[in-house]
């Protein structure tokens, strides 16, 4: 007899092999009724008129929810079309005031010249120069306005947590 380990042979006799054929097992008939054709066909005839109708079911609900499905998805899309060209004219309406902002900054800056504010102050509003006759002097004491601190700020509570345990535990010794 062969000795098998790991599927090695260890004798000189081999070993058998399963036959790779096997022969169909033979099939019983099975015995029916023999019915008259009319019972027959009255049998079958409502079942497979039910299931025509339920195929025809199946298949309109099918489309119906496929266009369901393709309604939504072309409304978002169109939806998103939308809020597209609305953001696009936002953005051009944002693009021409602030080129009108820029503009207007220039306009700014160039009228902040101080001889056309000086012309313009004299021609449109009739203002005139200060002369020595309008001036008012004004006496001043020469007293100092700046106010002594009359509290005295407290340094030694810049300490740190060691510091304090430390004099805490050397003025309880003395």
């Amino acid at each position: 007899m062969a000795y098998y380990k790991n599927n090695y042979m260890y004798e000189t006799s081999p070993r058998k092999l399963k036959p790779e054929y096997s022969p169909p097992k033979k099939r019983v008939k099975k015995v029916k009724k023999v019915e008259n054709d009319e019972v027959k066909q009255n049998k079958n005839k409502p079942k497979t008129e039910n299931r025509i109708r339920k195929n025809k079911l199946k298949c309109i609900f099918g489309l119906l929810v496929m266009f369901s499905v393709l309604f939504a998805v072309s409304y978002r899309n169109a939806q998103i079309s939308e809020n597209y060209t609305i953001l696009k004219n936002q953005e051009k309406e944002l693009s021409t005031i602030q080129k009108e902002n820029g503009q207007l900054k220039v306009a700014i800056e160039n009228s902040l010249n101080l001889s056309e504010i000086e012309q313009k102050a004299k021609e449109e509003l009739g203002m005139q120069k200060a002369t020595t006759k309008q001036t008012r002097y004004v006496n001043l004491p020469k007293r100092d306005y700046i106010e002594v601190a009359s509290e005295q700020i407290d340094m030694s509570t810049n300490e740190n947590f060691l510091e304090r345990i430390y004099n805490y535990l050397t003025k309880n010794k003395e």
